[in-house]
């Protein structure tokens, strides 16, 4: 039997955890999983569950009657005595509340956005399949999103993360021991979000065998499952070398021999990991911007983007399904080449 890929891996671990939140909620949740599952990924799912979770918990808590009752009691006809001010309510609450096991939780725009989006397809749902007879979350407005700069490393600054990534020199002395041991892996994971623009996942998720320098090109899984091909060149190719000659005479964990890129512990390494690892080397070279692993991939899709004047190609590159969602992420920039051509056409010869 072959072994699992990581994203086979990610999606079980994320089936068990959706099985394990659905102990807690009232059962006919379970029948809208069922009904979302042919269309969404295991990792929407989950954040779903979660989402759910907090809906109940806040149902719980705002009504005097239930706070006796389990969710797991929860009937469906509760559904149909929510009013949409109790909707309303509930997006106020999002903005600052706590649970048992912690305090002062909060959302910002979009995670009150998606919250209460998830509410509202658990009405559709039921309303759709005529199991309950109102649907007041259609009558709820979204809360307005305020776009947000994007942030990216200044051309100056990516060269300087680079040499901070290889060098060091700015670390502390007990993490320039660390950095001896890891330096070739950090410049190849480094170079490689730099150079392509891969989602984190997409990164920890790749194998050896999913690199080949023949044709210098990745196979990745997208998100939602697509496998495509992501071409790189010889910066990530050098550093990608270096790396793997290293890797070589690494002996990984069980379950971590296909995995290209490994923790200390030579076990695959983890989103979480790589996360902190861009904002140790991002803190050096640049404290007032908080750079994470995305940040790079927008930096990415900014230099391509100058170099190229294709919006249609940066889209693909970086694997959007929508070119909408690459223009906004890059509107200051098409303004910026808007401008650069107001002299561009001549009407008349100068004398």
């Amino acid at each position: 039997m072959a072994a699992l890929s990581y994203h086979e891996q990610e999606d079980i671990e994320n089936t068990k955890r959706i099985r394990g939140i659905l102990k807690e909620l009232p059962p006919f949740c379970t029948d809208f999983f069922r009904g979302i599952e042919p269309r969404t990924s295991a990792r929407t799912r989950l954040a779903y569950a979660y989402d759910l979770k907090t809906f109940f918990d806040f149902l719980k808590q705002a009504n005097p009657e239930l706070k006796s009752k389990k969710l797991r009691d929860l009937p469906l006809s509760l559904l149909d005595e929510i009013k949409l001010m109790d909707l309303e309510e509930y997006m106020e609450y999002l903005k600052c509340y706590s649970t048992e096991k912690r305090e002062d939780l909060m959302n910002t725009e979009r995670g009150i956005m998606r919250k209460v989006s998830t509410v509202k397809s658990f009405y559709n749902y039921f309303y759709r399949t005529e199991r309950i007879q109102n649907n007041p979350a259609s009558l709820l407005q979204l809360p307005k999103i305020h776009e947000k700069e994007i942030i990216r490393l200044d051309v100056d600054e990516v060269a300087r993360f680079l040499d901070e990534v290889e060098d060091g020199e700015c670390l502390t002395e007990k993490q320039k021991a660390y950095h001896a041991k890891t330096k070739l892996r950090d410049l190849a994971m480094m170079t490689l979000l730099l150079g392509t623009g891969l989602r984190v996942s997409e990164c920890v998720g790749l194998n050896i065998n999913d690199v080949d320098f023949r044709n210098g090109g990745l196979r990745i899984h997208r998100k939602g499952g697509k496998e495509v091909i992501v071409y790189f060149g010889a910066e990530v190719e050098y550093a990608l070398q270096d790396y793997l000659s290293e890797r070589e005479h690494i002996v990984p964990e069980e379950g971590s021999e296909e995995a290209l890129f490994l923790s200390m512990q030579r076990k695959r390494i983890n989103v979480r990991s790589v996360e902190k690892m861009v904002k140790k080397y991002a803190q050096l070279v640049t404290p007032l911007k908080k750079i994470t692993p995305h940040k790079l991939r927008s930096t990415y899709g900014t230099n391509l983007y100058r170099e190229t004047g294709d919006i249609y190609l940066v889209a693909d590159v970086l694997g959007h399904s929508d070119v909408n969602t690459t223009k906004k992420h890059y509107a200051a920039l098409e303004d910026e080449r808007r401008r650069s051509a107001r002299n561009k056409v001549q009407l008349r010869e100068k004398e």
